[in-house]
């Protein structure tokens, strides 16, 4: 079924605002290994100021949701957009790791507010959700890639100031286009009898109370939701190290010394080449696995991923010193595997949750994933400093031993209650 005009409007918008998302966020990594020379400080150091721009990402999740109720989805879109942009724009004027640090806390600030925003217009406002969601995840995915690929890029020619720049143009684009996107935000919500909507932008009092949503959150956290909470966050702790660290490591891997390439390609890294790749394959992992969740329950799915997450981390321990054709196809069924776990996280939350919690139960979600995620970039920089770099990898490998635990106590859970005799009462821990 084609889309309306609505919905094709709102999928134009909020595609172009998931794609910009992490069009910065997976810039950063790049810039980290510029940052490291060029204010000459440890990778610890860098780590915790990569850290303090991701982690508002998560933590302002839940609040980013409240003010989208009551300003307005495209109003806080709007301004996720050119707060991100103009973040970038003061990055590039940055004369110590401590502006750098300020920026990209401003940046983690403005970006946490899209997805609760983003995922709220799309559920309110399109009649065809799930082929909006589909095409809305995939514009991240290519933002995913993309971002990196055009910093590592730009950084062959330019000051990693000017590279800056150019990163903050489409956002300031994107903001341009937004003014003008005409669409209806609540017209499925009124189309499914959700009562009155109201215009994007209007200021609402049907904001939940305190004490509603401490009473929501009991009630979530006495349930199944607590272990996918643990889950997602350790998804996130593995997500984030990874993909924070491996531009770094692989520069520095002694298999990657012996790329000599000709005058006119001088300066490439091939590591960070590498690295997009990782990206791209994780645009075909994430279709898979969302295809997947219509025939794998979630959490045997989740079980699955995180056992070849522990096998893959490990494998970079011996396949790093192997050369760089080993690398990159240890780097692609990597990605391949760390965007496949997400359709079955967020089918988890579904799984798990009572629909009329649900917007809490994935601001929650976000919280851990990206929140909680960020103190792995922390704790993964100090490993790098202090350890050798097999001990990294141990590292994510003991992430994911942790998520498969979980997992495997989440599905017990499960085969307790299908197996429990008629008449027995059900515990909300199960």
């Amino acid at each position: 079924m084609a889309l309306n005009a609505n919905d094709r409007s709102i999928a134009r918008f909020t595609m172009l605002g998931h794609s910009l998302v992490h069009w910065y966020e997976m810039s950063i990594p790049i810039f980290l290994v510029v940052w490291l020379v060029e204010f000459d400080v440890s990778v610890t150091v860098v780590g915790v100021i990569v850290a303090i721009g991701y982690a508002p990402v998560g933590l302002g999740a839940l609040p980013g949701g409240i003010l989208a109720d009551r300003y307005g989805t495209k109003r806080l879109i709007l301004c996720c957009l050119a707060g991100m942009s103009l973040s970038f724009l003061a990055l590039s004027l940055a004369t110590s790791i401590v502006v750098v640090a300020l920026c990209l806390l401003c940046w983690g600030i403005t970006a946490s507010v899209y997805h609760p925003a983003g995922l709220s217009l799309i559920s309110t406002g399109v009649e065809e959700r799930g082929t909006v969601f589909a095409w809305h995840g995939i514009a991240g995915n290519l933002g995913i890639a993309l971002g990196p690929f055009v910093a590592a890029t730009g950084l062959l020619f330019l000051e990693w100031q000017f590279v800056a720049v150019c990163m903050a143009v489409p956002g300031l684009l994107a903001v341009g286009y937004g003014l003008r996107a005409a669409f209806d935000p609540t017209a499925a919500a009124e189309t499914d009898g959700g009562g009155r909507g109201r215009e994007d932008g209007a200021e609402t009092d049907d904001t939940p109370s305190l004490s509603g949503l401490v009473s929501q959150t009991r009630t979530l956290f006495a349930s199944a939701f607590a272990l996918v909470f643990l889950i997602v966050a350790l998804e996130g702790l593995y997500y984030r190290s990874a993909l924070t660290y491996l531009p770094e490591i692989l520069h520095g891997l002694p298999a990657m010394s012996g790329f000599d390439p000709p005058a006119e390609l001088e300066g490439i890294e091939p590591g960070d080449y590498i690295y997009v790749g990782l990206l791209v394959a994780g645009m075909a992992g994430q279709y898979v696995g969302g295809k997947l969740t219509d025939r794998v329950p979630a959490v045997r799915g989740l079980i699955g991923c995180f056992v070849l997450f522990v096998a893959l981390a490990l494998a970079f321990i011996p396949v790093s010193s192997m050369g760089a054709v080993p690398i990159a196809v240890l780097c692609g069924v990597f990605g391949f595997v760390l965007f496949a776990i997400e359709p079955f996280y967020q089918d988890a939350v579904a799984v798990y949750t009572p629909a009329e919690s649900r917007g809490l139960s994935y601001g929650y979600t976000y919280l851990g994933m990206f929140g909680l995620g960020a103190a792995g970039v922390s704790l993964g920089g100090f490993v790098r400093d202090a350890f050798p770099l097999s001990t990294f990898f141990v590292l994510l490998a003991t992430f994911a031993v942790a998520g498969v635990l979980l997992s495997v106590r989440l599905l017990l859970a499960d085969e307790a209650a299908t197996t429990r005799p008629t008449g027995v009462a059900e515990s909300a821990d199960d």
